[in-house]
Protein backbone atom coordinates (compact mmCIF):
# COMPACT_ATOMS: atom_id res chain seq x y z
CA UNK A 1 0.00 0.00 0.00
CA UNK A 2 0.84 4.16 -0.49
CA UNK A 3 -0.59 6.63 -0.18
CA UNK A 4 0.03 10.10 -2.32
CA UNK A 5 2.00 12.96 -1.02
CA UNK A 6 -0.81 14.75 0.90
CA UNK A 7 -0.24 15.40 4.04
CA UNK A 8 -1.25 18.06 5.76
CA UNK A 9 1.64 20.77 6.68
CA UNK A 10 4.07 19.28 4.05
CA UNK A 11 5.29 21.15 1.25
CA UNK A 12 4.22 21.42 -2.02
CA UNK A 13 7.60 19.65 -3.35
CA UNK A 14 9.86 17.55 -1.01
CA UNK A 15 12.89 15.53 -1.94
CA UNK A 16 16.16 13.93 -0.67
CA UNK A 17 19.19 12.91 -2.47
CA UNK A 18 20.21 9.46 -3.33
CA UNK A 19 23.45 10.03 -1.12
CA UNK A 20 24.99 11.91 1.27
CA UNK A 21 28.30 12.62 0.37
CA UNK A 22 30.27 13.07 -3.11
CA UNK A 23 33.29 14.40 -4.47
CA UNK A 24 33.29 17.39 -6.14
CA UNK A 25 32.91 16.43 -9.48
CA UNK A 26 29.85 13.93 -9.36
CA UNK A 27 26.45 13.91 -9.90
CA UNK A 28 23.82 14.14 -7.55
CA UNK A 29 20.21 12.79 -8.55
CA UNK A 30 17.52 14.58 -6.51
CA UNK A 31 14.54 12.02 -6.04
CA UNK A 32 11.60 14.38 -5.47
CA UNK A 33 7.75 14.13 -5.38
CA UNK A 34 5.26 17.24 -5.06
CA UNK A 35 1.72 18.37 -5.85
CA UNK A 36 3.20 21.23 -7.98
CA UNK A 37 3.06 20.27 -11.45
CA UNK A 38 7.13 22.16 -11.78
CA UNK A 39 9.16 23.92 -9.32
CA UNK A 40 12.77 25.43 -9.03
CA UNK A 41 16.02 24.13 -7.45
CA UNK A 42 18.70 26.40 -5.73
CA UNK A 43 21.96 25.04 -4.09
CA UNK A 44 24.00 26.86 -2.03
CA UNK A 45 27.18 25.92 0.43
CA UNK A 46 26.65 27.37 3.83
CA UNK A 47 29.21 28.15 6.01
CA UNK A 48 30.55 31.60 6.98
CA UNK A 49 29.18 33.17 3.60
CA UNK A 50 26.35 31.31 1.59
CA UNK A 51 26.40 30.85 -1.80
CA UNK A 52 24.75 29.57 -4.59
CA UNK A 53 26.40 27.57 -6.83
CA UNK A 54 24.00 25.70 -9.24
CA UNK A 55 20.42 26.56 -10.01
CA UNK A 56 17.27 25.46 -12.53
CA UNK A 57 13.85 26.17 -13.09
CA UNK A 58 10.82 25.11 -14.46
CA UNK A 59 11.69 21.62 -13.07
CA UNK A 60 9.02 18.84 -14.00
CA UNK A 61 7.90 16.98 -10.80
CA UNK A 62 4.56 14.28 -10.63
CA UNK A 63 3.32 13.51 -7.58
CA UNK A 64 4.70 9.99 -6.34
CA UNK A 65 3.02 7.69 -3.64
CA UNK A 66 4.59 7.80 -0.32
CA UNK A 67 4.71 4.30 1.11
CA UNK A 68 3.32 3.53 4.38
CA UNK A 69 6.04 2.23 6.07
CA UNK A 70 8.25 5.40 4.50
CA UNK A 71 10.33 6.28 7.60
CA UNK A 72 11.52 2.31 7.11
CA UNK A 73 11.94 1.32 3.47
CA UNK A 74 12.68 5.48 2.32
CA UNK A 75 10.41 6.84 -0.59
CA UNK A 76 12.05 5.36 -3.82
CA UNK A 77 11.08 8.63 -5.86
CA UNK A 78 12.66 8.98 -9.00
CA UNK A 79 15.74 11.19 -9.96
CA UNK A 80 13.51 14.72 -10.86
CA UNK A 81 16.99 16.91 -11.36
CA UNK A 82 20.42 16.35 -11.31
CA UNK A 83 22.96 18.37 -10.12
CA UNK A 84 26.50 18.08 -11.86
CA UNK A 85 28.99 18.96 -8.77
CA UNK A 86 32.09 21.16 -10.24
CA UNK A 87 35.61 19.54 -9.37
CA UNK A 88 36.41 23.60 -7.95
CA UNK A 89 33.84 23.42 -5.53
CA UNK A 90 34.50 23.64 -1.99
CA UNK A 91 34.35 21.06 0.59
CA UNK A 92 31.21 21.74 2.67
CA UNK A 93 27.28 20.94 3.08
CA UNK A 94 25.37 21.78 0.48
CA UNK A 95 21.87 23.13 0.79
CA UNK A 96 19.16 22.85 -1.88
CA UNK A 97 16.20 24.35 -1.70
CA UNK A 98 13.05 23.11 -3.78
CA UNK A 99 10.43 25.85 -4.44
CA UNK A 100 7.23 24.67 -5.84
CA UNK A 101 6.59 26.93 -8.95
CA UNK A 102 3.80 29.86 -8.43
CA UNK A 103 3.96 29.21 -4.98
CA UNK A 104 5.83 31.59 -2.48
CA UNK A 105 4.36 30.73 0.73
CA UNK A 106 6.69 29.06 3.71
CA UNK A 107 4.50 25.72 2.66
CA UNK A 108 6.01 25.80 -1.11
CA UNK A 109 9.63 25.28 0.22
CA UNK A 110 11.62 22.14 1.03
CA UNK A 111 15.01 21.57 1.51
CA UNK A 112 17.64 18.88 0.93
CA UNK A 113 21.10 18.65 0.99
CA UNK A 114 24.43 16.64 0.25
CA UNK A 115 28.07 17.26 1.28
CA UNK A 116 30.66 17.44 -0.67
CA UNK A 117 34.06 15.66 0.38
CA UNK A 118 37.64 17.32 -0.21
CA UNK A 119 38.89 16.41 -3.82
CA UNK A 120 42.61 15.91 -2.38
CA UNK A 121 43.07 14.71 1.64
CA UNK A 122 45.29 17.47 3.06
CA UNK A 123 46.58 15.95 6.70
CA UNK A 124 46.82 19.52 8.44
CA UNK A 125 42.96 19.80 7.49
CA UNK A 126 41.04 18.94 10.34
CA UNK A 127 37.95 16.29 9.23
CA UNK A 128 34.08 17.72 10.51
CA UNK A 129 31.98 14.22 10.30
CA UNK A 130 28.18 15.66 10.45
CA UNK A 131 26.09 13.22 13.15
CA UNK A 132 23.96 12.36 10.05
CA UNK A 133 22.55 9.04 12.14
CA UNK A 134 21.50 11.38 14.60
CA UNK A 135 19.99 13.55 12.28
CA UNK A 136 18.21 10.01 10.82
CA UNK A 137 17.21 8.92 14.27
CA UNK A 138 14.90 12.06 15.30
CA UNK A 139 13.52 12.59 11.36
CA UNK A 140 9.67 11.18 11.94
CA UNK A 141 8.83 11.96 8.17
CA UNK A 142 7.14 9.52 7.15
CA UNK A 143 5.62 8.83 10.39
CA UNK A 144 7.50 7.86 12.46
CA UNK A 145 11.30 8.12 14.37
CA UNK A 146 12.98 6.36 17.06
CA UNK A 147 11.46 8.19 19.18
CA UNK A 148 7.80 7.20 17.79
CA UNK A 149 7.36 3.74 17.88
CA UNK A 150 10.25 2.84 14.72
CA UNK A 151 13.29 0.58 15.29
CA UNK A 152 14.49 1.06 11.88
CA UNK A 153 14.77 4.51 9.90
CA UNK A 154 15.34 4.76 6.45
CA UNK A 155 18.17 7.32 4.79
CA UNK A 156 16.42 7.29 1.17
CA UNK A 157 13.57 10.32 2.68
CA UNK A 158 13.46 13.80 2.98
CA UNK A 159 14.62 15.49 6.21
CA UNK A 160 11.18 17.50 8.10
CA UNK A 161 11.50 21.02 8.28
CA UNK A 162 13.80 22.62 10.16
CA UNK A 163 16.51 20.25 10.75
CA UNK A 164 18.61 21.80 7.57
CA UNK A 165 17.38 25.48 7.79
CA UNK A 166 14.93 27.20 10.36
CA UNK A 167 13.36 30.80 10.39
CA UNK A 168 14.41 32.90 12.94
CA UNK A 169 12.04 35.20 15.04
CA UNK A 170 12.75 39.03 15.58
CA UNK A 171 14.22 38.21 18.69
CA UNK A 172 16.70 35.94 17.28
CA UNK A 173 14.59 32.80 18.95
CA UNK A 174 15.13 29.93 16.25
CA UNK A 175 14.35 26.71 18.77
CA UNK A 176 17.04 26.41 20.67
CA UNK A 177 16.58 24.04 23.44
CA UNK A 178 19.24 25.64 26.06
CA UNK A 179 18.40 29.12 25.67
CA UNK A 180 14.97 28.39 26.56
CA UNK A 181 16.08 27.02 29.71
CA UNK A 182 18.01 29.94 30.46
CA UNK A 183 14.75 32.70 29.24
CA UNK A 184 11.96 30.28 30.22
CA UNK A 185 12.28 27.62 32.09
CA UNK A 186 8.58 26.03 31.33
CA UNK A 187 9.60 25.85 27.43
CA UNK A 188 6.23 27.86 26.45
CA UNK A 189 8.97 29.80 23.68
CA UNK A 190 9.65 26.84 22.12
CA UNK A 191 6.17 25.16 22.02
CA UNK A 192 5.32 28.82 20.32
CA UNK A 193 7.96 28.80 18.20
CA UNK A 194 7.58 25.09 16.72
CA UNK A 195 3.94 26.14 16.17
CA UNK A 196 3.82 29.11 14.43
CA UNK A 197 7.17 27.92 12.26
CA UNK A 198 5.37 24.81 11.56
CA UNK A 199 8.58 23.16 13.14
CA UNK A 200 8.50 19.54 14.22
CA UNK A 201 9.15 18.15 18.09
CA UNK A 202 12.35 16.55 17.49
CA UNK A 203 13.96 19.28 14.83
CA UNK A 204 15.59 20.99 18.38
CA UNK A 205 17.35 17.51 19.59
CA UNK A 206 18.80 16.57 16.31
CA UNK A 207 20.22 18.72 12.65
CA UNK A 208 22.77 20.83 10.84
CA UNK A 209 20.92 23.76 11.90
CA UNK A 210 21.73 23.73 15.37
CA UNK A 211 25.05 23.01 16.14
CA UNK A 212 27.28 22.12 13.24
CA UNK A 213 26.26 25.14 11.13
CA UNK A 214 27.59 27.57 14.11
CA UNK A 215 30.24 25.47 14.14
CA UNK A 216 31.57 25.72 10.85
CA UNK A 217 30.37 29.52 10.89
CA UNK A 218 33.03 30.54 13.68
CA UNK A 219 35.72 28.18 12.39
CA UNK A 220 35.43 29.67 8.86
CA UNK A 221 35.42 33.16 10.21
CA UNK A 222 38.55 32.51 12.55
CA UNK A 223 40.24 31.23 9.18
CA UNK A 224 40.28 27.39 9.91
CA UNK A 225 39.53 24.79 6.82
CA UNK A 226 37.71 21.97 7.26
CA UNK A 227 36.88 18.68 5.11
CA UNK A 228 33.57 17.38 5.34
CA UNK A 229 32.04 13.72 5.42
CA UNK A 230 28.79 11.96 7.03
CA UNK A 231 28.11 8.94 9.71
CA UNK A 232 27.77 6.52 6.54
CA UNK A 233 31.38 7.62 5.58
CA UNK A 234 32.86 7.14 8.86
CA UNK A 235 30.56 3.78 8.87
CA UNK A 236 31.72 2.45 4.95
CA UNK A 237 35.43 3.10 4.77
CA UNK A 238 37.75 1.65 6.55
CA UNK A 239 40.55 4.33 5.16
CA UNK A 240 38.53 7.55 5.54
CA UNK A 241 40.70 8.50 8.76
CA UNK A 242 44.21 7.46 6.73
CA UNK A 243 46.86 10.30 7.24
CA UNK A 244 44.48 12.88 8.84
CA UNK A 245 45.51 15.08 12.33
CA UNK A 246 42.22 15.52 13.27
CA UNK A 247 38.45 14.37 13.60
CA UNK A 248 36.09 16.28 14.89
CA UNK A 249 32.86 15.98 16.57
CA UNK A 250 29.96 18.59 16.94
CA UNK A 251 26.67 18.95 18.59
CA UNK A 252 24.78 15.67 18.91
CA UNK A 253 26.08 12.25 17.85
CA UNK A 254 24.27 10.00 19.14
CA UNK A 255 23.92 6.85 17.29
CA UNK A 256 27.23 4.62 16.75
CA UNK A 257 27.91 2.04 14.64
CA UNK A 258 30.32 -0.78 15.71
CA UNK A 259 32.40 -0.27 12.21
CA UNK A 260 32.29 3.24 13.21
CA UNK A 261 34.19 2.89 16.64
CA UNK A 262 36.26 0.54 15.36
CA UNK A 263 37.59 2.81 12.51
CA UNK A 264 38.28 6.05 15.22
CA UNK A 265 39.41 3.60 17.93
CA UNK A 266 42.58 2.63 14.92
CA UNK A 267 43.07 6.30 14.41
CA UNK A 268 43.56 7.10 17.67
CA UNK A 269 46.15 3.83 18.32
CA UNK A 270 47.70 5.48 15.03
CA UNK A 271 48.65 8.21 16.39
CA UNK A 272 45.66 10.75 15.38
CA UNK A 273 43.58 12.77 17.28
CA UNK A 274 40.01 13.93 18.16
CA UNK A 275 38.35 16.69 19.61
CA UNK A 276 34.40 16.00 20.79
CA UNK A 277 32.29 19.11 20.80
CA UNK A 278 29.29 17.18 21.65
CA UNK A 279 27.62 15.61 24.08
CA UNK A 280 25.30 12.11 24.24
CA UNK A 281 28.29 11.16 22.10
CA UNK A 282 28.01 7.25 21.09
CA UNK A 283 25.55 6.78 23.48
CA UNK A 284 23.58 4.14 21.64
CA UNK A 285 24.41 1.21 19.12
CA UNK A 286 22.80 0.92 15.48
CA UNK A 287 23.62 -1.33 12.68
CA UNK A 288 22.87 -0.51 9.25
CA UNK A 289 22.30 -2.63 6.48
CA UNK A 290 23.05 -2.02 2.64
CA UNK A 291 19.90 -0.57 1.85
CA UNK A 292 20.41 2.75 3.95
CA UNK A 293 18.44 1.20 6.86
CA UNK A 294 19.27 1.94 10.40
CA UNK A 295 18.85 -0.43 12.86
CA UNK A 296 18.28 0.67 16.48
CA UNK A 297 16.19 -0.41 19.40
CA UNK A 298 17.01 1.30 21.93
CA UNK A 299 15.55 0.02 24.95
CA UNK A 300 13.26 -2.71 24.17
CA UNK A 301 16.69 -3.99 22.47
CA UNK A 302 16.71 -7.29 24.77
CA UNK A 303 13.20 -8.29 24.12
CA UNK A 304 13.36 -7.39 20.39
CA UNK A 305 17.34 -7.17 18.93
CA UNK A 306 17.38 -10.90 16.73
CA UNK A 307 20.54 -10.86 17.92
CA UNK A 308 19.86 -10.61 21.37
CA UNK A 309 21.06 -14.20 22.64
CA UNK A 310 23.24 -14.89 19.64
CA UNK A 311 27.26 -15.33 19.46
CA UNK A 312 26.08 -11.23 17.83
CA UNK A 313 24.74 -10.21 20.86
CA UNK A 314 27.66 -7.68 21.07
CA UNK A 315 26.36 -6.12 17.62
CA UNK A 316 22.94 -5.42 20.00
CA UNK A 317 21.13 -2.11 19.61
CA UNK A 318 21.01 -0.68 23.13
CA UNK A 319 23.02 1.57 24.85
CA UNK A 320 26.78 0.98 24.64
CA UNK A 321 27.05 0.65 28.06
CA UNK A 322 24.99 -2.19 28.43
CA UNK A 323 26.85 -5.64 29.57
CA UNK A 324 25.96 -7.01 26.82
CA UNK A 325 27.47 -5.07 24.22
CA UNK A 326 30.80 -5.36 26.31
CA UNK A 327 32.64 -1.86 25.22
CA UNK A 328 31.09 1.04 26.97
CA UNK A 329 31.59 4.56 25.15
CA UNK A 330 33.83 5.69 27.49
CA UNK A 331 36.40 3.47 26.51
CA UNK A 332 36.77 5.36 23.33
CA UNK A 333 35.73 9.01 24.21
CA UNK A 334 36.74 8.80 27.84
CA UNK A 335 32.41 9.55 28.92
CA UNK A 336 29.42 8.84 28.62
CA UNK A 337 25.60 9.95 28.69
CA UNK A 338 24.55 7.62 31.59
CA UNK A 339 27.38 9.30 33.78
CA UNK A 340 26.07 12.83 32.76
CA UNK A 341 22.72 13.22 31.63
CA UNK A 342 20.75 17.09 31.17
CA UNK A 343 21.53 20.40 32.53
CA UNK A 344 18.77 22.79 32.37
CA UNK A 345 16.29 21.14 31.21
CA UNK A 346 12.82 20.19 32.55
CA UNK A 347 13.88 19.65 36.53
CA UNK A 348 17.36 18.17 35.85
CA UNK A 349 19.47 21.17 37.21
CA UNK A 350 16.88 23.71 36.17
CA UNK A 351 18.85 26.61 37.37
CA UNK A 352 22.30 25.54 36.60
CA UNK A 353 24.90 28.08 35.80
CA UNK A 354 25.04 26.52 32.32
CA UNK A 355 28.96 27.05 32.55
CA UNK A 356 31.69 25.00 33.37
CA UNK A 357 33.44 25.22 37.17
CA UNK A 358 37.17 25.45 35.89
CA UNK A 359 39.05 22.25 37.81
CA UNK A 360 42.97 22.58 36.14
CA UNK A 361 43.57 25.98 34.63
CA UNK A 362 46.97 25.20 33.88
CA UNK A 363 46.30 22.57 31.25
CA UNK A 364 47.12 23.69 27.40
CA UNK A 365 43.41 23.73 26.38
CA UNK A 366 43.29 26.94 28.81
CA UNK A 367 46.22 28.86 27.66
CA UNK A 368 45.80 32.78 27.08
CA UNK A 369 42.50 32.41 28.94
CA UNK A 370 43.28 33.81 32.07
CA UNK A 371 40.97 31.41 33.55
CA UNK A 372 41.50 30.36 37.32
CA UNK A 373 40.80 27.67 39.40
CA UNK A 374 36.47 27.70 40.47
CA UNK A 375 36.00 30.22 37.44
CA UNK A 376 32.84 29.53 35.36
CA UNK A 377 33.42 29.26 31.55
CA UNK A 378 30.91 29.38 29.18
CA UNK A 379 28.27 29.97 31.87
CA UNK A 380 26.81 33.61 29.90
CA UNK A 381 25.72 31.54 26.75
CA UNK A 382 24.57 28.26 28.37
CA UNK A 383 27.42 26.34 26.78
CA UNK A 384 26.87 23.35 29.00
CA UNK A 385 23.55 22.66 27.83
CA UNK A 386 20.60 19.79 27.18
CA UNK A 387 22.57 16.56 27.00
CA UNK A 388 26.23 16.33 28.85
CA UNK A 389 28.51 13.48 29.57
CA UNK A 390 30.37 12.48 32.73
CA UNK A 391 32.26 9.73 34.23
CA UNK A 392 32.81 8.43 37.69
CA UNK A 393 35.16 10.19 39.52
CA UNK A 394 36.44 11.10 43.44
CA UNK A 395 37.75 13.85 44.73
CA UNK A 396 41.42 14.03 45.60
CA UNK A 397 42.82 16.87 47.36
CA UNK A 398 39.90 18.92 46.04
CA UNK A 399 40.62 18.09 42.11
CA UNK A 400 37.91 15.41 40.15
CA UNK A 401 39.47 11.80 39.81
CA UNK A 402 38.45 9.32 37.38
CA UNK A 403 37.77 6.06 38.95
CA UNK A 404 37.82 3.67 35.59
CA UNK A 405 34.45 1.42 36.90
CA UNK A 406 33.15 2.95 34.12
CA UNK A 407 35.49 2.07 31.65
CA UNK A 408 36.95 5.41 31.19
CA UNK A 409 40.45 5.58 31.08
CA UNK A 410 42.40 6.54 34.33
CA UNK A 411 44.58 8.96 32.50
CA UNK A 412 41.38 10.79 31.68
CA UNK A 413 42.29 14.45 32.97
CA UNK A 414 38.87 16.27 34.13
CA UNK A 415 39.48 20.04 33.43
CA UNK A 416 36.40 21.30 34.68
CA UNK A 417 32.65 19.95 34.96
CA UNK A 418 29.29 20.81 35.79
CA UNK A 419 26.06 19.30 37.59
CA UNK A 420 23.89 16.83 35.28
CA UNK A 421 20.71 14.61 35.94
CA UNK A 422 19.32 11.88 33.86
CA UNK A 423 15.64 12.12 33.96
CA UNK A 424 13.28 10.59 36.31
CA UNK A 425 10.00 9.18 35.51
CA UNK A 426 8.16 6.58 37.67
CA UNK A 427 4.49 5.99 38.99
CA UNK A 428 4.46 9.39 41.45
CA UNK A 429 7.46 11.36 39.44
CA UNK A 430 7.94 13.15 35.85
CA UNK A 431 11.14 15.32 35.99
CA UNK A 432 10.44 15.89 32.26
CA UNK A 433 9.32 18.93 30.46
CA UNK A 434 5.97 17.68 28.97
CA UNK A 435 6.41 20.62 26.10
CA UNK A 436 10.04 18.59 25.23
CA UNK A 437 9.16 14.92 25.69
CA UNK A 438 6.73 12.79 23.49
CA UNK A 439 6.44 9.93 25.75
CA UNK A 440 6.30 10.75 29.77
CA UNK A 441 5.30 6.65 30.22
CA UNK A 442 8.15 5.62 32.41
CA UNK A 443 10.98 4.54 32.90
CA UNK A 444 12.63 7.34 32.83
CA UNK A 445 16.43 7.58 31.72
CA UNK A 446 17.23 7.58 35.72
CA UNK A 447 15.29 4.41 35.56
CA UNK A 448 16.60 2.44 32.58
CA UNK A 449 19.98 3.48 32.81
CA UNK A 450 20.15 2.05 36.71
CA UNK A 451 18.39 -1.43 35.43
CA UNK A 452 21.04 -1.88 32.16
CA UNK A 453 24.19 -0.79 34.55
CA UNK A 454 22.83 -2.96 37.47
CA UNK A 455 19.73 -5.09 36.42
CA UNK A 456 17.71 -3.40 39.11
CA UNK A 457 15.67 0.02 40.05
CA UNK A 458 16.37 -0.03 43.44
CA UNK A 459 17.15 3.14 45.77
CA UNK A 460 20.94 1.85 46.01
CA UNK A 461 21.21 1.44 42.06
CA UNK A 462 19.35 4.41 41.30
CA UNK A 463 21.59 6.57 43.87
CA UNK A 464 24.48 5.32 42.18
CA UNK A 465 23.90 7.18 38.58
CA UNK A 466 21.59 10.14 39.70
CA UNK A 467 23.96 12.93 40.49
CA UNK A 468 25.87 13.08 37.53
CA UNK A 469 28.37 15.62 35.62
CA UNK A 470 29.40 17.18 32.44
CA UNK A 471 33.07 16.61 32.51
CA UNK A 472 35.26 17.92 30.25
CA UNK A 473 38.75 16.05 29.61
CA UNK A 474 41.66 14.88 27.85
CA UNK A 475 43.27 11.20 27.65
CA UNK A 476 45.95 9.73 25.24
CA UNK A 477 46.28 6.07 23.28
CA UNK A 478 48.48 6.54 20.98
CA UNK A 479 46.68 10.01 20.13
CA UNK A 480 44.99 12.49 22.14
CA UNK A 481 40.84 12.77 22.75
CA UNK A 482 39.59 15.87 23.84
CA UNK A 483 36.14 16.07 24.60
CA UNK A 484 34.01 19.27 25.89
CA UNK A 485 31.29 16.44 26.79
CA UNK A 486 28.23 19.00 26.43
CA UNK A 487 26.18 19.22 23.08
CA UNK A 488 25.52 22.96 23.39
CA UNK A 489 29.60 23.51 23.21
CA UNK A 490 28.70 25.44 20.14
CA UNK A 491 26.59 27.81 20.79
CA UNK A 492 29.18 29.76 23.33
CA UNK A 493 31.16 30.18 20.05
CA UNK A 494 28.73 32.65 19.15
CA UNK A 495 28.50 35.03 21.96
CA UNK A 496 32.06 33.74 24.83
CA UNK A 497 35.54 34.74 23.30
CA UNK A 498 37.03 32.66 26.58
CA UNK A 499 34.87 29.57 24.41
CA UNK A 500 36.16 30.92 21.21
CA UNK A 501 39.94 30.74 22.63
CA UNK A 502 39.73 27.12 24.26
CA UNK A 503 38.38 26.31 20.69
CA UNK A 504 40.95 27.59 18.80
CA UNK A 505 43.44 26.07 21.20
CA UNK A 506 42.19 22.42 20.78
CA UNK A 507 42.07 23.00 17.20
CA UNK A 508 45.38 24.11 16.96
CA UNK A 509 47.20 22.19 19.58
CA UNK A 510 45.44 18.41 17.77
CA UNK A 511 45.59 19.77 14.16
CA UNK A 512 49.70 20.10 14.82
CA UNK A 513 52.10 17.41 12.93
CA UNK A 514 52.06 13.79 14.73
Amino acid sequence: MARSHHFTGWPAVEGYCDHRSFCPGERVNVRCSGRASSMSAVVSRIGAVVEQVWARTNIKVSDTPVPDDAWRSGCDWPATVTVNTERDWPPGLYLITLQADRDDSEKGTAHAFFVLRAKLRLPDTPLLVLATNTWNAYNEWGGRCLYSGADAVSFRRPLERGYLTRATDDDGFDGRIATVGHHDPNHTHLQDYQRRRNVPLWTSSAGWFNWERRFVTWAEQAGFELDFATDLDLHRSSDLLDSRRLLLTVGHSEYWSWAMRDHVDSFIRSGGNWAIFSGNTCFWQVRINHNDVMICHRGAARRNDPVSDSDEAHLLTAMWSDPRIGRPENETIGVSFSRGGYHRVGEAVPRGAGGYTVHRPDHWAFEGTELRYGDLLGSSSCTVGYEVDGCVFETVNGLPIPTGEDGTPTDFEILASAPARLVSINDTVCEAPAELWADLTPPGDLESTAQVLYGDTSPQSLARVAHGHCTMGTFSNGGTVFNAASADWAYGLEGDPLVRKVTANVLLRLGADR
